[in-house]
């Protein structure tokens, strides 16, 4: 196998747990249905929105990276629209080689225009079974299922939590809380993890991106959650000696010994000021070090990335090869929420035959 460009990259079998919906919106999308709505644009061509994105991004600040969803959230008001935005997710990232995604979204955004919470849920799934179809027809297979979100800094978690476990057999797969972290703590919302304890369902928390080891431990070890969304600070609980040699604190010791799935988002964590640039992200340690590590988009649209573009940044900063892009996409299949026999056939039948071809 010869060197690893973006083509070898982008045929590659990819497995994205980390995927905001109306973080990844098509530009021209966004300028048809903004149109549409009466919403105004910071920019009127699908280019320059895209670039505009970008740049609103890339602030190093949460808070302002935050800031850009209102323009997206705004044009999925309508089951249409919220169709059309899910079909098109899952037709962009199956021509990027993803195979199997779990792609969140908080519901109680989407009401504005009239909807209640279980339409929002049956518009997404719909355009992801419309997209899965078209996918189909093409010749390619993914995978596409979603996560509900509650907002930490609303009251509204135990609903969603109840919405996720009603729809766990019709494509609702696990359930999350996203937001600011600081001053919304997980434990603000622990009736609805204790619920999702109670029912046997699957939950992610994001923790450890733009606050430290107390979010990381309360996600864990009050609030039991199965995966990190991000979990990148968990590196301040690890201490490099002069002779190279790394030391593990309790807690990072903790999310190693346990395989706890950490959702690292290289491009985004660069844009929130998380890491100052890729070749300086924890990943690469954290990798080292064997912890349980999958490779993520977050927002496409707000990071102008894709899951090829993560990868190969990876590869130009650490050196990866097939074998290291192999062992990050079966660790996120391992991680997913989907059903054992499914993760495994996808494991066995795609994945590790999708490399093996490359490998030539």
């Amino acid at each position: 196998m010869g060197e690893l460009t973006r083509e070898v990259i982008r045929s590659a079998p990819k497995v994205l747990l980390h995927d905001h919906l109306d973080g990844g919106l098509r530009p021209a999308t966004i300028v048809e249905l903004a149109a549409e709505a009466g919403h105004a644009l910071p920019a009127g061509d699908a280019e320059a929105l895209g670039q505009w994105f970008t740049d609103a991004a890339d602030s190093g600040s949460l808070e302002r990276y935050l800031e850009t969803f209102q323009h997206t959230v705004a044009v999925m008001q309508t089951a249409e629209n919220l169709q059309r935005v899910a079909r098109e997710a899952v037709e962009d990232l199956a021509a990027d080689g993803v195979v199997y995604a779990e792609i969140r979204y908080a519901p109680e955004q989407h009401l504005e225009g009239g909807l209640t919470l279980e339409e929002v849920v049956n518009a997404v799934q719909a355009g992801f079974d419309e997209g899965e179809a078209l996918v189909a027809d093409s010749g390619r297979t993914i995978v596409v299922r979603q996560l509900l979100t509650a907002m930490r800094h609303q009251a509204n978690s135990r609903q969603i939590a109840e919405l996720a476990v009603a729809h766990r057999d019709t494509g609702a797969v696990g359930f999350d809380i996203a937001g600011a972290e600081a001053g919304y703590p997980p434990t603000r919302h622990l009736d609805a993890f204790e619920y999702l304890q109670r029912e046997n369902a699957h939950f992610t928390i994001h923790a450890g991106e733009a606050f430290g080891l107390p979010s990381i431990w309360e996600a864990l070890q009050w609030c039991g959650a199965d995966r990190l969304g991000h979990g990148v600070r968990i590196v301040d609980d690890i201490t490099i000696d002069l002779d190279g040699s790394a030391r593990l604190g309790r807690l990072a010791a903790y999310v190693r010994d346990k395989r706890i799935p950490l959702e690292l988002c290289p491009h985004s964590n660069i844009q929130t000021g998380a890491a100052a640039s890729i070749a300086e992200h924890p990943i690469g340690l954290l990798t080292k070090l064997r912890f349980r590590v999958t490779v993520n988009t977050d927002n496409r649209l707000m990071s102008g990335t894709s899951m090829t573009h993560e990868l190969a940044a990876l590869v130009d900063a650490f050196g990866w090869g097939l074998d290291d892009l192999q062992w990050v996409t079966v660790n996120a299949m391992k991680s997913a929420f989907l059903g054992f026999e499914h993760r495994l056939q996808i494991i066995n039948e795609v994945i590790k035959p999708g490399y093996a071809a490359l490998r030539g």
